[in-house]
This record gives structure tokens, sequence and C-alpha cells, in this order.
């Protein structure tokens, strides 16, 4: 049996909207399942809009936001370097995978939210009746 492909779609936008406040993916939205499909013996590919290293937001590397997760990544050269060599997201299809994840934050809010690229994936993936993650923070009130 041949081992499984899982695609994880991050953010490649790294302000809030058209303001000077950065933001990204959340860090913790990624490193926990970054490492149950990597512990699970998934194969994982990380690609973004803009293809290389995308943005993580700065308040989700905050001591207080620290967990097992986001420690194991820090100390994780191998896994920060797949980190900053994503592909870029038109590069990736469907047929390549048996599953697309995506981690959240705020960044995804302005860039996977109406991407054409990532709009027709996860249509493929819906259509192909393969599996769709989607993590998103809780809001406060």
């Amino acid at each position: 049996m041949s081992q499984k492909k899982i695609l994880m779609v991050l953010t490649s936008h790294s302000r809030m909207g058209e303001t000077e406040h950065k933001t990204g993916f959340w860090l913790e939205e990624f490193a926990a399942p970054y490492y149950v499909f990597k512990d699970a013996g998934l194969h994982i590919t990380l690609c973004s809009p803009a293809g290389g290293h995308p943005p993580i937001d700065p308040n989700s590397q905050l001591a207080e936001q620290q967990t097992p997760a986001t420690q194991r990544f820090e100390a994780d050269e191998v896994a920060k370097t797949h980190l900053t060599n994503t592909l870029r997201l038109v590069e990736v299809r469907e047929a390549d995978y048996d599953a697309v994840f995506y981690p959240g934050g705020h960044g995804p809010l302005w860039d996977l939210t109406c991407d054409p690229d990532s709009v027709t994936l996860i249509d493929d993936f819906y259509t192909a009746h393969k599996p769709i993650g989607l993590s998103a923070m809780p809001l406060e009130y």
C-alpha cells in the first residue's frame, strides 16, 4: 500500500486587511495537525499562493501561545525548512493527494477565501469525495 499524501494549504497574506498590523497563519493551527499527520506516517506537502515561506502570525509565537506542538516545531529544523519551501498553490492538483487541510489564522481570510486556485482546489477535492479539513481560531467574546 502506498503512503497517503496530504496537502496543507497556507496563507501568503501577512497583514490584517490593508493595515500595517501583521498576521499570517496561526502557528498552533499549523503545528498541531502537521505533527498528527507526520506521526501517522502521511507524506505532507505544503503550499501557499505565493510559494516560499508563508507568514506566521507573530502573536501566535508569543510565549503565552506556546503548546507542545509549537515547541516541537520550533526545535524541528526539518519542519522549519519544509515550511520555508512551500510550493505555489497554482502548482498543485487534487489528483496528487488523498486529502487537503487548511490551517487557520487571520491571513487566510484575505487570500485563501477568494483565491481562484484555492476555490478550485476545494471544489476538486469535494467533487472527488476526498477529505477536506479546515482549522479556525475560536472567536473571543
